[in-house]
């Protein structure tokens, strides 16, 4: 994964992880479970998206696939899978990243099946063999896979972890700033906002 762009090297340590930005998570017209406030992210995400491309960033999507039968989803979802419809089915329309988001052949695609990204997959393994210290997470939801995902990284001793504030959402944006602020707590990581954050991928992660 080559670095490209001001910054040279140490943008080949860091990574974006974009975190459920799915129709049926964030496209209100597909679910009846979709965030507004993922869809009110979406131009930040796709502005980050951009920037971290001109940087020479490694890009991860994170994407929750599961069968149609529910069989590997959480126990406390599985009612929604009742009726062979459930959120995010392999192969279907509410599965597909959303409107305007695409992966391209030097981003990897990674399937989750539980709140952490971390979680009985091989992120950990294909961020280290990539030689990745430092990541930067968006997408959705703030209290569940976002946060979940940050822990984890720091749990995994990544040197810097941190969350554009402005390209990830809560159902309520008074959840979001909640778990701001628990995170920063629990963490020392710094959780910046959108712009700050584009100046902080314009130079690098101190």
């Amino acid at each position: 994964m080559a670095a490209t762009g001001s910054g040279g090297d140490q943008w080949s340590e860091t990574a974006m992880l974009v975190i459920d930005m799915q129709k049926d998570f964030v496209d209100p017209t597909m679910s009846k479970v979709a965030l507004l406030s993922g869809e009110a992210i979406l131009p930040a995400v796709t502005e980050a998206v951009v920037v971290a491309r001109k940087r020479g960033i490694f890009i991860v999507w994170v994407v929750r696939e599961h069968h149609h039968s529910g069989r590997d989803v959480e126990l406390f979802r599985r009612h929604f899978y009742t009726d062979g419809k459930g959120l995010a089915v392999e192969g279907s329309e509410g599965a597909e990243l959303a409107d305007g988001l695409v992966i391209k052949e030097s981003d990897y695609k990674l399937v989750k099946t539980r709140f952490s990204a971390f979680f009985a997959t091989n992120l950990d393994s294909v961020l280290k063999t990539s030689g990745i210290k430092n990541l930067v997470i968006v997408g959705v939801q703030t209290p569940n896979c976002i946060r979940q995902t940050a822990f984890d990284a720091i749990a995994l001793d990544y040197d810097k972890v941190s969350v554009i504030l402005d390209a990830t959402a809560a159902a309520k944006p008074e959840v979001h700033f909640k778990h701001k602020r628990y995170e920063e707590y629990r963490s020392g990581n710094t959780n910046l906002g959108r712009m700050e954050k584009m100046n902080l991928l314009c130079t690098v992660a101190s």
